[in-house]
């Protein structure tokens, strides 16, 4: 297994380059691309996908008491596969049974073989992608960025950024105290690193894979076992995952079960019988902030890592190229339908408009312009559907139609009308409804979805402090500020910098809020109430696992 670290050494030490310089670098193309990929590699990840449809999903040597799996895809047709269904006693007892093998692995050991899974986990990209368009509703385009190559990006970063912190501690010293005209003391001393215990990973719906992938490679490559938990109409990107996993480490004389499936189904969910499972020592969670605090109040006895709900919002004060704006604003809006943990909700405009290069907009301008920008990307069917793909869960067409019906009865208007694409299948466009800061509060909490609230505030200074403020109280992943004025600016970067949440500031063109960069963006900060961890900083790691020492007198 020696071999495995040095055959993926060169790949590990360009990323521990890219972080230290956090430039652009991308280890894996976001490129669907035959010259790339190989020319065959959309066919076949096309077939493959079909393959498994309607088929029971085989998880060589797993624990399993029956089988379970309701997936149905937001483009219509149900995906017909079943999965091994365990009880938590069952999967707790193969993690534990499995975890002195992958213990007893160096740290190098464990990245080798983790960077391996990664890098095949790259060339199962295109069926990847087709499995996570299918439970998440993402275009295919994206699914294929954001489930494959991005979510590869980002498990290779935890990896290397365990395998760092973890490298900082050597193996062995010799300790050599001198006792002046005595006989110095000389210590032989040896340290290890020893895990916490079992890890979960609680998959969301949206992003099953690049919302997993951090936690769960960093606390494999720390030596803990893990439990992936997907979310019950999201389980197919998952699974396919644990498979190939479990494949490689059988491959090496490894027990599978050091990574093992935790399936179920909604109103058979175990999540919480997981969660309080005494031997769960690592949580990673990604979902509502109700959960979250559940999650939190019930397993002191794990370290927590949690990515939750927030605001995200955009101040809108001033800008030299409106149409820009406009246009980088209804692409940020459509993405996905709005089902971006970083998506933006709520725009702060003032209430007398903002200077701009096309001469002072009004603030029914302002508003009119982004309806209009929205308008003309989805004029187009075909790219309308690659933007917006599909909505993942019913729950948040219903939840639309309410908020639409409770800003109406609060003051507030519509500015641009969601509506079902032509291509069919579950979908909505963006919702764009404007009022007055102080008519309601509505836009103070998160609205998952295709949902925008045009707010009209003082100036831009207030919108700014309602923003910042928004972020400490509720949570934020992202920000972003249109504005000239560079005294004001700055304030703005002091105010979010605070507020503990990532600010962009005059987007235009082809880079939007809703990104974020592997090796070089910090996915949340973990200063706000949006999430406690950052992906990937050392302390999302460094907590994952401890250092115990040996020490004996030995000779000089």
């Amino acid at each position: 297994m020696d071999g495995l670290f040095t055959r993926h050494r060169q790949l590990v030490d360009a990323a521990l380059a890219a972080q230290a310089t956090r430039g652009f670098w991308a280890p894996f193309s976001e490129i669907p691309s035959g010259k790339i990929y190989g020319e065959t590699a959309k066919d076949d990840g096309l077939a493959a996908f079909e393959a498994l449809r309607g088929k029971a999903f085989v998880l060589s040597g797993h624990p399993e008491t029956g089988r379970v799996g309701r997936e149905v895809s937001p483009f219509g047709p149900a995906l017909g596969i079943d999965y091994p269904v365990a009880s938590v006693e069952m999967l707790v007892a193969a993690a534990k049974a499995a975890a002195p093998d992958w213990t007893a692995l160096t740290p190098s050991q464990r990245t080798g073989l983790c960077v391996e899974m990664v890098v095949r986990l790259n060339r199962l990209s295109f069926t990847m992608a087709h499995a996570v368009t299918h439970t998440t509703g993402q275009a295919f385009a994206m699914a294929f960025q954001a489930g494959g190559p991005h979510a590869q990006d980002r498990a290779l970063e935890a990896i290397v950024t365990a395998y760092a912190d973890m490298a900082r501690t050597p193996d062995r010293a010799i300790w050599n105290k001198p006792q002046g005209k005595a006989e110095p003391i000389v210590l032989e001393k040896h340290w290890r690193i020893i895990p916490r215990g079992i890890g979960l990973v609680i998959g969301c719906q949206t992003f099953p894979t690049w919302n997993s992938y951090p936690g769960l490679f960093a606390s494999l490559v720390t030596g803990n076992p893990v439990i992936v938990k997907p979310h019950p109409s999201a389980i197919l990107p998952l699974a396919l995952t644990v498979s190939l996993m479990r494949d490689v480490l059988a491959e090496f004389g490894l027990p599978r079960d050091i990574v093992l499936l935790a399936a179920d189904q909604s109103g058979q969910e175990i999540t919480q019988d997981l969660v309080r499972h005494p031997d769960m020592a690592i949580i990673d969670y990604t979902g509502s902030n109700v959960f979250g605090s559940w999650v939190k109040a019930h397993a002191p006895q794990a370290q927590i890592y949690t990515e939750e709900a927030g605001v995200n919002t955009m101040t809108l004060a001033a800008t030299d190229d409106f149409a820009g704006m406009c246009a980088n604003i209804a692409f940020s809006l459509s993405l996905y339908s709005g089902q971006m943990c970083t998506a933006p909700q709520t725009l702060f405009i003032p209430v007398d408009g903002i200077d701009t290069d096309q001469g002072h907009k009004s603030f029914d301008e302002v508003c009119q312009a982004l309806a209009t920008a929205i308008d003309d990307l989805l004029s187009d069917p075909a790219r309308a559907a690659g933007v917006c793909g599909a909505i993942a869960n019913p729950a948040t067409l219903e939840r639309l139609q309410l908020l639409r019906e409770r800003w109406l009865g609060e003051g507030g208007r519509v500015v641009r009308d969601t509506a079902q694409l032509a291509t069919g299948g579950r979908t909505a466009t963006p919702l764009l409804l404007a009022a007055n800061a102080e008519s309601t509060t509505l836009y103070q909490d998160e609205c998952f979805g295709p949902i925008a609230f045009l707010v009209a505030v003082r100036d831009a200074d207030a919108g700014i402090a309602r923003a910042a403020q928004l972020a400490r109280q509720k949570g934020a992943i992202t920000a972003a500020l249109y504005d000239l004025d560079e005294v004001r600016i700055g304030r703005a970067i002091e105010a979010f910098g605070l507020a503990g949440v990532n600010l962009s500031i005059n987007l235009t063109g082809n880079i939007f809020v809703n990104q974020s960069a592997a090796f070089s963006d910090y996915h949340v900060t973990g200063a706000n109430p949006a999430g406690n961890a950052s992906l990937t900083d050392t302390a999302f790691v460094a907590n994952r696992y401890r250092v115990a020492m040996w020490r004996r007198p030995t000779a000089v």
